[in-house]
């Protein structure tokens, strides 16, 4: 368990930091120097162990896995990941998979809802009616336990366990999800993230669809989000992208949010995960 003391002044730093970065004097400069600039402050952070303030939504997460809640009086250890009731290092790395006793595939922040209403007797129907944070208020207790399985997993490569015939299955509605256009602006996801060296504002904007640029960034998430000051994670991160399209809301869990992250992980597999990572 990190010290709680020790992150808080990391996270004061890392504003300290970002203010600094902002509140210098302004001159003209290009996109392509600006852009270098906020790289030059992401890599300080990850460059830093104590100064990724997603980190102590791991913690809270840590805790939240152990303690005994809701009506059955019990915790998360015994909630199967796909490696065994408890065991959580490695197991966000084999995720989605197909998990049996729910008769779905699920990534892991659905797997963890599902632990939580079957093991623990909680009723998530307040969670699910307002599943993500909004901008400046933490990251939701899902959310939280996610960022510490996915930290628990961190430096391992990706290998989701989406060989069989659900998981493919899975992986087939997501890349076709991922390809379809629809809603008023006639978007779909690859029309921002099927191309290389595409960005919108000062936001570069990985190709997706292609192996080696998802390896490198689909790993990192749950993210910290400097714009926000919360964790985002991937469940919101694919909400968020859809509210962006004006598509119809993603709702957390659902099939349709579970086959976006199954094709996305799914190109991403053998990347490196490094999360909880840093975004803008």
């Amino acid at each position: 368990m990190r010290k709680t003391t020790s992150m808080a002044l990391a996270a004061t730093l890392a504003a300290t930091a970002a203010l600094a970065l902002w509140g210098a004097p302004t001159f003209a400069q290009t996109d392509e120097e600006t852009q270098r600039g906020l790289e030059r402050f992401r890599q300080m952070l990850r460059e830093d162990p104590w100064a990724n303030p997603a980190l102590l939504d791991a913690d809270r997460g840590e805790d939240l896995w152990r303690e005994a809640r809701g009506p059955n009086g019990v915790s998360l250890e015994t909630c199967d990941l796909g490696l065994g009731p408890g065991v959580v290092d490695g197991a966000f790395a084999q995720l989605p998979r197909y998990f049996e006793d729910a008769g779905r595939v699920m990534d892991a922040e659905t797997r963890i809802l599902w632990c939580m209403e079957t093991i623990q007797g909680i009723d998530t129907a307040a969670f699910l009616a307002r599943p993500h944070p909004g901008g400046g208020a933490p990251v939701k207790e899902v959310g939280a336990i996610a960022t510490f399985v996915a930290n628990r997993s961190e430096g391992m490569d990706f290998a989701p366990r989406l060989d069989d015939e659900p998981g493919r299955e899975m992986v087939a509605l997501g890349e076709a999800l991922f390809n379809r256009r629809s809603g008023p602006f006639d978007f779909s996801c690859a029309t921002c993230h099927a191309e290389s060296g595409q960005r919108i504002r000062l936001q570069e904007l990985p190709h997706l669809s292609d192996p080696e640029e998802a390896q490198a960034v689909v790993g990192e998430w749950p993210a910290y989000r400097i714009s926000s000051t919360h964790v985002m994670t991937m469940q919101h991160r694919m909400y968020d992208c859809y509210w962006q399209m004006r598509m119809p809301q993603l709702l957390f869990g659902s099939e349709a949010s579970v086959a976006l992250i199954a094709f996305l992980v799914d190109r991403a597999e053998g990347g490196a995960i490094a999360a909880p990572g840093i975004k803008r």
